[in-house]
């Protein structure tokens, strides 16, 4: 990630914000999104097996599916603040010693990053530039499931996407949001040899989960 999108997601992705998603989800549990995300990981069978999850954020993905039965989590996000309010919540919930973190550029530690049976990126490919290497190199370390959730490319965020960066810039803040094709996002996963097992589309965002 080049190092005004790491910066931006820094300020942007803050402790202050990190702690009110928290009580957020312990007040209402995950989001729609997340939700159907882990409701079609469950329906294919989430026991015994491992998760990788980039963009971890607050770790509500982590949180849910080690009490749904998978065995170990490694949350992988940019945001120092966002991977120290996850752990601390791991923590509290009992499974701390089931989770490793690591912080940073999930392209650049790619290499160092072991393979998982579930690979998940929870509204994580609108936060980077590069699509095509954030997408194969995640897909690559799925040995069995690989979940998305990401924007639709309709004109709703086509119209929100540039007033979002509008604002974004006018706060000084380098981050951007970026809505990446849904075709070109579907062909670089199934080049890595996973086929769709699960859709479902809300008004703004599309919910995908593909298997080998």
């Amino acid at each position: 990630m080049n190092c005004c999108q790491c910066e931006g997601i820094e300020t942007l992705f803050n402790r202050k914000l990190a702690v009110r998603e928290l009580k957020k989800y312990r007040r209402k549990g995950p989001s729609q999104t997340t939700r159907l995300l882990i409701g079609a990981l469950q329906a294919e069978g989430v026991q015994g097996l491992t998760l990788l999850d980039i963009g971890g954020g607050i770790g509500a993905m982590g949180h849910e599916l080690l009490a749904a039965g998978v065995s170990r989590a490694t949350n992988v996000d940019a945001s120092t603040a966002y991977i120290e309010v996850a752990q601390e919540e791991s923590e509290r919930r009992g499974h701390g010693d089931r989770v490793s973190y690591q912080q940073g550029d999930f392209v650049e530690l790619a290499p160092e990053i072991s393979p998982a049976d579930i690979v998940t990126l929870d509204r994580v490919i609108c936060c980077y530039h590069d699509m095509e290497a954030l997408v194969g190199l995640s897909a690559q370390r799925a040995t069995k499931y690989y979940g998305v959730v990401y924007p639709r490319d309709n004109r709703w965020f086509k119209v929100a996407r540039p007033v979002i960066n509008l604002f974004l810039w006018l706060s000084r803040n380098p981050f951007r949001m970026f809505v990446h094709p849904t075709a070109a996002v579907d062909a670089v996963v199934r080049k890595q040899g996973l086929q769709p097992r699960f859709q479902h589309n809300t008004a703004l965002w599309q919910v995908v989960l593909y298997g080998r």
